[in-house]
């Protein structure tokens, strides 16, 4: 959230600050506030392919309402290998002539000025440039490219002026980009993680039980057997950040189908899930971590076993959504600083993983709630926003109907 908060004063302030310069540079015709808001737009049109990185694309995009922007002759964008990724205006022929000062803004990292007099120019009296500022893009501090300003006036100052506002401006959305992709790049991470979470046991038992039931129900075998090649399909998958909860809450009732055929009588499982929640969107393996550890940790060392219930209800703008089993729990304050300690201790990194997860994606007011007591199970509720933004589900090939997802029993 604080991140969010700087980077929003940041590309702010880049605005006001750009703004300021094309007032001085440019005779103002409209009220300030047109001007504003006629800057902030053509920004906002200039940013949104950025934050995919430095392509072609995003180059193209840019150049063409920064030169609108800026009222400039033309916008060049080139990436640090040397190709021009996109060059929109006029003087283009004027770019090779260039070469040398780009060069030298990417050795030495600095800003570079071309004047037009210095350049060789067929067009001598009817050649539109002036003159040409060249900034290199610096992204986490490497060279990303550079950004060609070619000015139609011989006002160098005021051209540098706004050529560094500009590439202040590029940097920004270009190091946005790159926290996306790192952010990727984390999510994928703790998915990875919890994959390897799936208890070893788990899977060395289902295929055990499988194997036991051949002979004696081949019929159950069989279902079995499907249900855990549907398990690990979809918990294996390799895309999506995120599903909808029927999703979830199909690939649990396979996991438990299978832990019920192993544990017998010994595992009992009730599910109470409100329809009207089954399309929330959720993080891919939000669920299956928590049903397994109310398994593994909960019902399964109690004597006699026990019950994990699943809940999902409507709760207005959000799902409510809980785990709990009534198995031998544990102190609450172990088990808090076994949360605390997980990335060093691997204790309950499952739920650890879920709990940042939720925090990372939604904000730390949805962090997950965990009751428990020795003797009085555990139970684990998560409340999960209806509608969030930039939160999308990703569906396989295969996607559960709602006739197919357990809702009660």
């Amino acid at each position: 959230m604080i991140e969010n908060a700087v980077i929003g004063a940041v590309v702010v302030g880049a605005v006001l600050a750009l703004f300021v310069v094309l007032c001085r540079f440019r005779r103002v015709h409209t009220t300030v506030d047109d001007a504003v808001l006629d800057a902030i737009q053509r920004l906002s049109k200039a940013a949104p392919e950025l934050r995919s990185g430095l392509t072609e694309r995003a180059a193209d995009q840019a150049a063409k309402h920064l030169v609108e922007l800026l009222n400039c002759v033309a916008v060049g964008i080139e990436d640090v290998s040397g190709d021009v990724m996109s060059w929109d205006g006029q003087a283009n022929h004027h770019h090779r002539d260039m070469e040398y000062a780009i060069q030298s803004a990417k050795d030495h990292n600095r800003r570079e000025h071309v004047n037009h007099e210095d350049l060789p120019c067929a067009q001598r009296g009817s050649c539109p440039m002036r003159s040409a500022v060249v900034v290199p893009l610096i992204v986490e501090g490497s060279i990303a490219g550079v950004l060609i300003v070619v000015g139609g006036v011989n006002s160098n100052k005021r051209l540098m002026r706004m050529a560094n506002e500009i590439a202040g401006f590029l940097c920004t959305q270009l190091e946005l980009a790159k926290l996306d992709e790192s952010k990727q790049q984390l999510a994928q991470a703790e998915i990875r993680a919890l994959r390897a979470q799936i208890s070893p046991h788990f899977l060395y038992n289902a295929l055990n039980t499988i194997s036991s039931l051949i002979r004696t129900d081949p019929e159950q075998a069989r279902e079995l057997l499907q249900e855990f090649a549907d398990f690990t399909r979809y918990s294996f998958r390799t895309s999506g950040l995120f599903t909808t909860l029927a999703e979830e809450l199909r690939n649990i009732d396979r996991y438990l189908m299978i832990e019920r055929a192993r544990y017998d009588n010994r595992l009992n499982v009730r599910l109470k899930i409100a329809p009207e929640v089954l399309s929330v969107t959720v993080p891919f393996l939000v669920l299956q971590p928590l049903v397994e550890n109310a398994v593994k940790h909960g019902v399964s060392r109690k004597t006699g076993g026990g019950t994990v219930t699943v809940i999902a209800q409507d709760n207005g703008n959000e799902a409510l959504i809980s785990v709990e089993d009534d198995g031998v729990g544990m102190d609450a304050d172990r088990l808090f600083a076994d949360l605390r300690d997980a990335h060093t201790t691997g204790a309950h990194v499952g739920i650890g993983n879920i709990n940042q997860r939720m925090r990372s994606v939604f904000g730390d007011e949805y962090a997950l709630m965990v009751e428990t007591a020795p003797g009085l199970g555990m139970k684990v509720t998560l409340r999960v926003p209806k509608f969030h933004s930039g939160v999308r589900a990703d569906l396989p090939d295969y996607t559960a109907s709602e006739d197919e997802v357990p809702t009660h029993t």
